[in-house]
């Protein structure tokens, strides 16, 4: 069998075990797809990151949930290259990054804070019930209707596609007891990867809003702290003019409190859409992979 390394990182966060977890294959140069899938599983964790050589870029990445190849990851991508900082495979300064909706620029600051420039935004007023989403989600449907006239429902995305919900309270995200198979049939209505539901009323002061995420068609039911669909909601903040025309330059997204994974995703929306944050790692160790051939599913673990 062949052994690789294969580490845990804890992205938007500074501390392990909190934030998002993500695993982390540095070669993976020799795996097929069901490897990889095997391997994503095995890990248990929401995305793992894949690494590659490129033709067209510095490397290049796959993502794969416990269940799925997902094309692009947020929290996976600050994970692996704070991990190649700290590992000394990269420098500060900009990368580049192939993934499967195109090749990224990655900025990577000397303090450990990784920028992802994100795919150019997209967004797309839906046209659902509110109390079928307000069901699907466990809540009253007038913490829907409340906001709703100010911010729409509206499939938003910049590079992964999530179902946007405005909520008026904390108290109602907080209360959210998800129905996963109607969340899933509503995403797979909509073309969304899940729904990221949030609120302006945050825990803490310095905070833009509180999101939840849902993701149970792409194996992650509740993800703590999600990436591509913090880029994504800040894109759709600023195609609904928040914040009565005075766009800030940076916004502070919390998130995974209610699973107890507190992190916090750094958002600016200009030109392009970037997510940054730290990162912390958790686990350092090897896989034991079985051969392509030899029929054996199991993968061995060691810390």
């Amino acid at each position: 069998m062949d052994t690789l390394r294969a580490l845990q990182v804890d992205a938007f966060t500074a501390e392990p075990f909190a934030g998002n977890a993500a695993g982390v294959v540095p070669n993976a140069d020799g795996l097929d797809d069901a490897q990889m899938q095997a391997i994503a599983n095995e890990l248990a964790v929401s995305e793992t990151a894949f690494f590659r050589e490129s033709d067209e870029a510095d490397r290049r990445v796959r993502y794969f949930t416990p269940t799925t190849e997902v094309d692009l990851c947020g929290h996976a991508t600050v994970a692996s290259h704070a991990h190649l900082l700290e590992d000394g495979v990269v420098d500060p300064g900009t990368h580049s990054l192939e993934t499967n909706v195109g090749v990224l620029d990655i900025e990577v600051e000397e303090d450990g804070t990784v920028w992802m420039t994100q795919d150019r935004p997209e967004i797309r007023e839906v046209d659902l019930d509110y109390e079928r989403i307000a069901d699907a989600l466990g809540i009253d449907h007038a913490a829907l209707e409340d906001v709703g006239a100010d911010f729409p429902l509206a499939v938003a995305s910049t590079g992964l596609p999530f179902l946007v919900v405005p909520v008026n309270f904390l108290e109602h995200l907080s209360a959210m007891d998800p129905d996963f198979g109607e969340i899933e049939a509503i995403s797979d209505e909509v073309d969304a990867t899940g729904i990221y539901a949030f609120s302006f009323d945050a825990l803490e002061a310095d905070s833009t809003l509180h999101g939840r995420m849902f993701a149970p068609a792409a194996g992650v039911p509740e993800d703590p702290v999600t990436g591509t669909a913090s880029g994504a909601t800040g894109a759709y903040l600023r195609e609904v003019e928040a914040f009565d025309g005075e766009f800030p330059d940076e916004m502070v997204f919390e998130q995974g409190h209610f699973v107890d994974r507190p992190g916090h995703v750094r958002v600016r929306v200009a030109e392009q859409v970037r997510v940054g944050g730290r990162a912390a790692t958790a686990l350092d160790g090897e896989l034991q992979v079985p051969d392509r051939d030899d029929g054996d599913d199991i993968i061995d673990a060691t810390g």
